[in-house]
Formats: structure tokens, sequence, C-alpha cells
């Protein structure tokens, strides 16, 4: 099953667990600006943490490179402009590959308005980083607007040219008018839902909530896959016990 997972949570593991499908490891930037207006680690810092993921953990498809979104609230915490934020993740994607060409980075494109992206992509193309040749790319700032077209002519366009997007955080709701124009998607919605209900009838005296259940997830993620019309093969339920995604 593919994971997409945070390095705010594998950084305080001390023994990590074996990967048994793909994964994807998100930076955490939206915590780290929203926290602390700024990067709390270095470029160093984060490749040494990727390198351990990658050896210890394996199967890691992409790990997203230190971005700085760029939605209202988040400039506020920073006190930057959108194209601060975007030179400054155009900077660090730049410095990630110089110093670990090795690793599966993604880079990521951050705006506001569908302009600001398209000159996002134009100023990663002027430093000699071609986007349609990168396995995939992220597309950063778009969770609170997926159900609006703007959002997806966004991704329709990148989609055009030649791009293989991750939209972040993009929920259900938007997902079917989106589907054809990305690679992947996550989402934290099933364990917000969960937390805002009550346990599932097995799981009544194991946890308070499913909010970190990994039945509550798999199950989730079967009604998103059916809204998608996207045929699985069956799998077996796994135990009742919590899994931190």
């Amino acid at each position: 099953m593919p994971l997409f997972i945070s390095r705010r949570r594998l950084e305080k593991l001390n023994r990590l667990p074996r990967a048994r499908g793909p994964i994807a490891i998100d930076s955490g930037g939206f915590s780290e600006l929203s926290l602390h207006g700024e990067w709390s680690i270095t470029v160093d810092h984060y490749i040494e943490e990727i390198r351990r993921y990658v050896a210890c953990i394996g199967n890691v498809v992409f790990a997203a490179q230190m971005d700085h979104m760029c939605e209202p609230f988040i400039l506020q915490k920073t006190g930057k402009t959108v194209e601060k934020h975007q030179r400054l993740t155009l900077e660090n994607y730049l410095e990630l590959m110089e110093k670990a060409p090795e690793l599966p980075w993604a880079p990521v494109l951050q705006g506001w308005t569908v302009g600001s992206y398209w000159e996002h992509a134009e100023a990663f193309q002027k430093a000699g980083v071609d986007l349609s040749k990168v396995p995939v790319v992220g597309v950063g700032s778009i969770c609170r607007r997926q159900a609006t077209t703007r959002a997806c002519a966004l991704l329709a366009t990148l989609k055009a040219d030649g791009l293989n997007t991750h939209a972040f955080g993009y929920k259900s709701r938007g997902l079917p008018f989106a589907q054809e124009f990305i690679r992947s998607a996550d989402s934290l919605a099933w364990s917000f839902n969960a937390r805002r209900n009550p346990p599932l009838p097995e799981c009544v005296g194991v946890h308070q909530h499913c909010n970190t259940c990994l039945k509550w997830a798999l199950r989730w993620r079967a009604k998103v896959m059916k809204l998608l019309n996207v045929v699985e093969p069956p799998r077996e339920e796994p135990p009742v016990q919590g899994m931190l995604f």
C-alpha cells in the first residue's frame, strides 16, 4: 500500500521499519513555517535524514524538497512575499541537487494565482531544471482551493506541459475533477474525520478514536478509490491495532 509520511514523524523514531510498499516523504514544510516562521533545520540536516530513510526504510519513491508554501497566513508568519518564497524554494532544490543528487528529490511548484505557478515553473526552467524530465513535481498551496476550477485548470496546464505532478493535501472532493491531470495526491482528511467520530465497532476498547487506525485509513482509501472508479485487487484486512501514518 503506498504511504505518504512526514519527516517530522519519522525523526521521532529511533528504530525505523522496513517499507513493504512504495513510500513518499513530505518535508514537513507547512508545519515548519506555520510553527516557526522559518525552517528550523538546515539543508545538510535534511539530507542526512533522507539518506537514513532511504537506506533504512527503503522503497522511497520521492522526498519533497524544503519548500516555502504561499498561503496568505503563512506569508504573514514569515513576513515574506510570494516571489521570495518561490525564490527560496528554487534555491533549496538547486542546493539539494548539488549536495545530494543521488537522492530522489521532488521539486515543488509554489504560488497563489495560476499565473504565479507558471512563473515559478519558468524560473525552474531558466535555472536549468527541466521539470518535464523529473519523475514527479509537487504542487503546493492548493489544498484549500482543490475543488475550484482554478486549481483544476492549473493542474491541467501542468499536465499539458508534460509534468507528472503530486498534489499536496488534495482531498477526495477535489480528486474526481483532477485525477486525470495528476500522478498522485495525499491527504490527512481520513485522520481528521476519524478524530471527530466514534471508533469503529471493532476498535471500541482499543483506542478512543481511529485517527491513527490502519483499519479506518484503509477503508477511507477504499471509498476514495471507488469514487475515482479505480479497481484494486482485494486485500486482507489488517488486525485491530494502532498505526502511525
